[in-house]
């Protein structure tokens, strides 16, 4: 394990610790009637392909924002509202504009406020390390070549650009041509990605999540966008999507956490594929990873828009659910649900994981036993302290492991039978040592 040794006296916000997320996939959570967007809508509920639309917008968040209250969830993570030429709104061509598809900004506004008269928190999703084939700066380089005065905004091996090519000559994302990668040493390039993030802090949003960050691979990069949304909003909480060992950008003047990969991909296997299981190593991983004088707040999850969903895993049933999101919940740091995971909604690999939420049927979903579970999880999560700010500290014992989280004379126990993973008993809850 990575060593965690982090700068004293950095802090990251402490209403985090509290917060318990709610992912959305903007088009597939919920539309209104209210509002109509440009182009061509599928009826919801259609099978989700990596083109579609389906209606969802921002009216249809607001208008169902006491769902979110009711569940217990306190904080929105949105993936991409800003213009883009996809469904999914990671090709961002209009960093400053709200996408028609999904409302005005004047929506954003309303939504903005509903969302904090309601004591829920919101971060958006900003994906700075590319922008999409149809930005006006990238256009301009097409139409223009080395005349342009973009030219260096982008990384350019040749002219002309082939941005319609399967081998482009210029740097993108994963080798994508829709996908031109930013030149982020270009001041200006630079200046324009930290007037994103004031523009949006400005207007009320309480932190970023920041897309494939690891690839501008620039600390001070980082450190100057944490500097201008913090001086904005000092306790507007800055997560990283970091799928590697985080240390490098959990220094105190980058990220206040990372989306907990790491955790996911460990808790899965072990769960669901290590036999036999070894106790001793998944609780020195926690343990590793989780260090009791990190101020970091990361994010944890066991699913997203980029994974296949956990109750269409392999080998899953009702009681294995619930051992991991018990597991997840116990755990430091903040927990982070996508959209329909309170339900058991399942997904395969992307597309498929981006499924339409089903309102139609959420009354019988709601009385499923572990959607009520679920939603005593989160009160549990919201209502002890303990597990917001106690201590923490794995421990292998004979047949399973013990999470402990403790303040003071407050102790709190999750005790993993691992012979019985996949069973009803196979973990028991106690809080100073009574059944929880």
């Amino acid at each position: 394990m990575e060593n965690m040794s982090l700068i004293k006296n950095a802090t990251a916000p402490s209403w985090v610790k509290e917060a318990v997320f709610y992912q959305i996939f903007p088009d597939r959570f919920a539309k209104s009637d209210h509002y109509k967007g440009p182009g061509k809508y599928e009826p919801w509920g259609t099978t989700p392909t990596t083109h579609n639309l389906c209606g969802g917008n921002l009216s249809g968040i607001e208008e169902h924002l006491d769902y979110i209250e009711n569940l217990g969830c306190n904080a929105i993570y949105f993936c991409p509202l800003f213009k883009s030429n996809s469904n999914h709104r990671y090709h961002t061509y209009d960093y400053f504009k709200i996408d028609p598809v999904l409302g005005t900004e004047e929506d954003f506004d309303k939504l903005i406020k509903a969302c904090h008269k309601k004591k829920i928190r919101v971060i958006l999703d900003g994906v700075f390390n590319h922008c999409s084939r149809g930005f006006f700066e990238f256009n301009s380089l097409l139409e223009q070549g080395p005349e342009s005065p973009y030219k260096d905004w982008f990384i350019v091996d040749s002219f002309p650009v082939c941005a319609y090519d399967k081998k482009p000559n210029y740097r993108c994302w994963w080798n994508l041509p829709a996908l031109p990668k930013f030149n982020t040493n270009h001041p200006e390039v630079r200046e324009m990605l930290f007037s994103v993030g004031e523009y949006w802090t400005r207007k009320g949003i309480d932190g970023w999540r920041l897309d494939v960050p690891n690839e501008i691979d620039d600390d001070s990069f980082w450190q100057e966008f944490r500097t201008r949304v913090k001086k904005i909003n000092p306790e507007a909480y800055i997560v990283g999507e970091i799928w590697d060992p985080p240390a490098r950008w959990l220094q105190g003047d980058q990220f206040d956490g990372v989306m907990n990969y790491p955790l996911r991909r460990r808790l899965i296997d072990f769960i669901l594929r290590d036999e036999p299981k070894n106790n001793e190593a998944f609780c020195d991983f926690l343990n590793a990873y989780y260090p009791s004088d990190s101020f970091a707040i990361s994010m944890n999850l066991i699913g997203s828009h980029d994974t296949r969903r956990i109750a269409s895993q392999n080998h899953i049933n009702t009681d294995i659910l619930k051992l991991i999101w018990t597991i997840l919940f116990f755990l430091p740091g903040c927990t982070s649900v996508y959209y329909g995971d309170e339900l058991a909604l399942e997904g395969g690999q992307d597309p498929d994981n981006r499924r339409c939420f089903p309102w139609d049927s959420l009354k019988d979903l709601q009385k499923t036993p572990f959607s009520q579970f679920f939603k005593q999880l989160i009160k549990m999560r919201r209502s002890e302290s303990t597990l917001q700010k106690g201590s923490f500290e794995a421990i292998p014992c004979e047949n399973g492991f013990i999470l402990k989280r403790q303040i003071k004379k407050e102790i709190m126990e999750l005790r993993v039978f691992t012979p019985k993973i996949g069973g009803p008993d196979s973990f028991t809850l106690t809080k100073n040592a009574h059944n929880y």
